[in-house]
């Protein structure tokens, strides 16, 4: 008795093939993940077309310390996001890069022979002193004396949502004369160019909220946490479906499901690309099935997760939609 399903095809590829003939050819072959892949594509695909949709886009911090960090701007750049959610070392990375290089290194490297040369290592990325904390503290803090003597009533008193204070990031990049080369490499620019929030719940956790910090010994700034969840639950509780591009796990993928809890029905679409193992209970394993438990997918959902590297795997999903849309 044969299965009521459709036939494994083998792959064909020639040099005419491109991205998106092979995401279909990926469905077709019954591959392991490469199936889920092209069933993900189509997915985003749906979700960014449904009009009705408010759509979230979350990831950590370290993909945007590789070349990974042109394709999450590429998303912000075509509008395909409504809301980004993110880790604080997102603001840190992209920043930087504006102005500094980062370099290639190796994950076997001798980390006490780095630390003497002033090196710090992200797997194996390699990134000078000069090129994070100094020209971050430097350029951090000429921006949050501009952002400070320009802050409204509301704003002293109530405090600066994180949205809006990467707005201002992005504005003042735009402004500055060093940034003039790359600024259109900067996800923060994006953001503020098509007024896209980009939140950060834990803004704290990194360069960037450390100088926020250490400005606010001697200045009068806030930064009002409140007001980015207030714009949240003005989104979700408006919203007639939602989707999510989940890329990893941590805060940033919680809080993106969180709030989807808090609508009828939770996300209507969900496509999650992790290493993470499921077995330790950890959020950055758990899988799109877990969350419909909480309400935090529907029942009726259209989800999948896909196991593998973001750094491989997020550029071919962009490609691939890119050539559809």
């Amino acid at each position: 008795m044969k299965p009521d399903t459709e036939p494994v095809k083998d792959i064909k590829l020639n040099g005419k093939t491109n991205v998106n003939e092979l995401i279909a050819q990926f469905k077709a072959a019954g591959g392991f993940t490469a199936k889920k892949l092209a069933v993900g594509v189509d997915i985003i695909e749906s979700m960014i077309k449904d009009k009705d949709c408010l759509r979230f886009f979350s990831f950590p911090s370290c993909i945007n310390a590789t070349g990974t960090r042109g394709v999450v701007k590429d998303f912000i750049r075509h509008k395909m996001f409504d809301i980004i959610i993110t880790a604080s070392g997102t603001l840190d990375h992209d920043i930087a890069r504006v102005y500094r290089d980062y370099h290639h290194g190796e994950f076997l490297m001798d980390d006490r022979e780095l630390k003497d040369k002033g090196i710090s290592r992200i797997g194996n990325v390699l990134v000078t002193d000069d090129s994070y904390g100094i020209i971050l503290e430097d350029k951090i803090s000429k921006f949050l004396k501009v952002i400070h003597s320009n802050l409204t009533e509301e704003q002293k008193k109530k405090g600066i949502s994180t949205h809006e204070l990467v707005w201002e990031f992005g504005r003042l990049i735009d402004d500055d004369p060093e940034a003039q080369e790359r600024k259109e490499d900067s996800i923060v620019y994006w953001c503020w160019k098509n007024k896209i929030p980009l939140i950060v719940p834990g803004i704290t956790d990194g360069a960037v909220g450390y100088h926020i910090w250490q400005f606010a010994q001697d200045h009068d700034l806030k930064i009002n946490l409140l007001a980015d969840e207030t714009l949240l639950s003005d989104k979700v509780w408006n919203a007639k479906r939602s989707g999510a591009l989940v890329i990893g796990g941590g805060i940033s993928k919680h809080h993106a499901l969180w709030w989807n809890q808090l609508k009828k029905g939770g996300l209507d679409y969900a496509v999650y690309i992790s290493t993470a193992v499921e077995w330790d209970g950890s959020l950055s394993g758990a899988r799109p099935r877990e969350a419909v438990s909480w309400g935090k997918i529907g029942k009726d959902a259209k989800f999948v997760n896909v196991e593998g590297d973001a750094t491989v795997l997020l550029p071919i999903v962009y490609a691939a939609l890119n050539e559809r849309m």
